[in-house]
């Protein structure tokens, strides 16, 4: 049985049971990746003396009769997460050779937990992107049709996991860069509450936005790497210091009386019809296993695009501002200081030096109050309206995207349409509320589609829990993308 077909919890019971190791499966895994990720090209850096390594020693550890949750499970870190020794991007020129001297909160969760990482994968340049085509390296592949974008800015992950290149793995999500690259390559992507994973040792896009997020094949695989990556950290002063609960062991399936609201909003003109054809059938599916469902309205929509793309370049402009050629990364010297500064910040790639001005300009002297300080107001009602329809719902129900994943270089030199592929992802970051991707079928031309999952704060365990009744009713995450398989064609795993 070929061990990458496998998701994370069907071979965390087989090493329990000494019926593989962790070394095969990392092989099984590395020889993978030489055959396929040339194409795919999903990681930016590869570990694989380190994960060996890690491998052999969950081997040594799993022969003691020691057992930690994610123990010889190899997985996979985005690239704007810092790791100890290991080169750290955040998918920009302007931070190539930088080596981390320590690990982010998540990567020290992961290594306390026995997971042993495989390398980095890529992202849009800080993050900033829907499609992964912002990468000063490569664009990355999806996995069910290669001249498609894998969705982003976590596109690197999603496709990973998707073509069995890791068994689960971390991204961030700042509107909805887990959610809409999980919809894209039919896997598992959960985006927490904000502050429920320490963001310490992840590299900032935009502060009140950014969070951690695990993706996996299953629902069930998600859990387990959210279980893990979980808890407070007193490094992150927006970490929220609360016990973590048994994700697992919430994952009951039954959603009998479970109120599901579905927001009159989000159902718009424009959207793919397959798209809303699939969710509509997932929404009742999950009537048919005895949630109630009953429509809901978020008012306020209309206003969540706007608002994202004043307060996130704006905190951006802020945040890499840090970038001068001082202390990170390359520094492209001058004839003074200022011209050191502007000859480094020059290796910005277009996208991220677009999003800086905005974000500079909305701050400025005479527009603050105009734009950034109008957006932060509109923020407020976007939250209460969340508010107000989790006082009859217990979750949200509607598409993760509009669309199926596009062509590559469809969209690269218009920013707007760009934009909208995170229409329906972007109110939850505004409302700190949690949210997952789960498979819900296929467009006419196999491209995969997603039912977003939301929960009010600090309810991961009732959208798992949704989410997992719904996969384990449908057929959705038994197929795999054609990438790799000998017929090159989507097959069934077992």
């Amino acid at each position: 049985m070929d061990p990458t077909t496998q998701t994370l919890t069907q071979l965390r019971h087989a090493l329990r049971h000494g019926e593989t190791t962790s070394v095969a499966i990392t092989q099984a895994i590395l020889d993978r990746m030489t055959e396929i990720d040339n194409d795919i090209q999903s990681y930016i850096t590869i570990t694989d003396e380190m994960a060996l390594e890690q491998a052999a020693a969950a081997d040594a550890r799993l022969a003691q009769g020691q057992d930690t949750p994610l123990l010889g499970i190899p997985v996979a870190v985005k690239d704007i997460i810092c790791t100890q020794g290991v080169e750290t991007t955040a998918g920009s020129k302007i931070l190539e050779g930088f080596i981390p001297p320590y690990d982010a909160f998540v990567v020290s969760q992961l290594k306390e937990a026995g997971a042993v990482i495989l390398g980095k994968t890529n992202t849009d340049e800080f993050a900033m992107g829907s499609s992964t085509e912002n990468s000063a390296y490569f664009t990355t592949r999806n996995p069910w049709d290669m001249t498609r974008v894998p969705g982003g800015s976590s596109g690197g992950s999603a496709a990973a996991v998707a073509a069995g290149l890791a068994f689960a793995a971390l991204g961030t999500d700042t509107g909805g860069s887990v959610r809409q690259p999980a919809s894209f390559c039919s896997v598992v992507g959960l985006r927490p509450t904000y502050g429920r994973i320490s963001r310490w040792g992840v590299i900032a896009f935009a502060s009140s936005l950014d969070q951690v997020g695990t993706f996996g094949r299953t629902v069930a695989d998600c859990a387990a790497m959210f279980q893990v990556a979980a808890g407070y950290d007193r490094r992150d002063s927006t970490a929220i210091n609360t016990p973590v609960p048994d994700y697992e062991a919430a994952l009951t399936g039954d959603i009998r009386g479970l109120r599901v609201g579905i927001p009159r909003e989000y159902f718009v003109g424009g959207m793919d019809p397959d798209v809303e054809a699939a969710v509509r059938a997932a929404i009742d599916q999950l009537a048919a296993l005895g949630a109630e469902v009953r429509e809901v309205s978020l008012p306020h929509t209309e206003y969540a695009l706007p608002v994202y793309y004043i307060i996130a370049p704006a905190e951006a402009s802020a945040n890499l501002a840090r970038y001068d050629g001082t202390r990170f990364g390359p520094r492209v010297p001058g004839r003074e200081q200022i011209d050191t500064v502007k000859k480094t910040r020059a290796l910005f790639g277009p996208e991220v030096k677009r999003r800086i001005m905005l974000g500079t300009y909305a701050l400025s002297a005479g527009y603050y109050d105009a734009y950034y300080g109008r957006a932060l107001k509109a923020r407020t009602l976007i939250k209460q309206d969340f508010q107000r329809a989790f006082q009859h719902v217990d979750i949200i129900a509607a598409p993760t995207s509009p669309t199926t994943a596009f062509k590559i270089g469809e969209r690269v030199n218009d920013p707007l349409s760009m934009y909208l592929a995170d229409i329906f992802t972007l109110s939850l970051n505004l409302s700190a509320s949690c949210g997952l991707s789960v498979p819900c079928g296929f467009d006419r031309q196999g491209l995969p589609i997603g039912l977003q999952l939301i929960g009010n704060t600090l309810q991961e365990a009732t959208i798992l829990n949704a989410a997992h009744a719904y996969e384990q009713a449908t057929p959705w995450h038994h197929r795999l993308p054609p990438v790799g398989q000998p017929d090159n064609s989507a097959a069934t795993s077992p």
